[in-house]
């Protein structure tokens, strides 16, 4: 999924993992675009919330539960360049849109998308996410890319549901 993402888009295309309240990058694919956003290194452990893909891992979660993971984190997110208000205002306005965008703050001059992968009951346990330069992320884009990684979401998605059906 990620090299079809990454052929399709010319973007760099991550997989985060959740790990109790971090988002963990366990996969990185390069496009072939001469100006690459390599936002996140594999391995790269970051608290939930913190670039698209650890927002995108926030977005189907109840408030309580949000609540209780920027809390938890809060004293992690100056190195972030980071606050919980500028944080939470990042969220509810990717809940608003449906997909986490990052335009502000970790990388300068580079905007990343994400959305969340979920097992059969809802829960998130991992989130698709790409980057570009800021340039190459204007609204239009960002939703014809939302709508590729939806594609490969669902896709991902289905295979889940087949190998881990009781």
């Amino acid at each position: 999924s990620l090299q079809r993402i990454a052929e399709q888009t010319g973007d760099t295309v991550f997989l985060s993992v959740r790990s109790g309240y971090d988002s963990v990058c366990i996969d990185r694919k390069e496009s072939g675009f001469p100006i690459k956003a390599l936002t996140l290194e594999v391995g790269a452990r970051r608290p939930l919330g913190v670039g698209a893909g650890g927002m995108a891992l926030l977005l189907p979660l109840p408030d309580d539960a949000i609540d209780e993971i920027v809390r938890a984190n809060a004293r992690r997110l100056g190195s972030h360049s980071l606050t919980v208000p500028s944080l939470m205002k990042m969220l509810r306005r990717s809940q608003r849109l449906g997909y986490a965008l990052n335009d502000a703050h970790v990388t300068a001059a580079a905007t990343t998308l994400g959305l969340p992968i979920v097992n059969r009951y809802g829960h998130p346990f991992a989130a698709l996410s790409m980057a570009a330069i800021s340039s190459r992320m204007p609204p239009k884009r960002q939703a014809e890319l939302v709508v590729i990684l939806q594609s490969e979401i669902e896709m991902i998605e289905g295979a889940l549901e087949q190998v881990t059906r009781p």
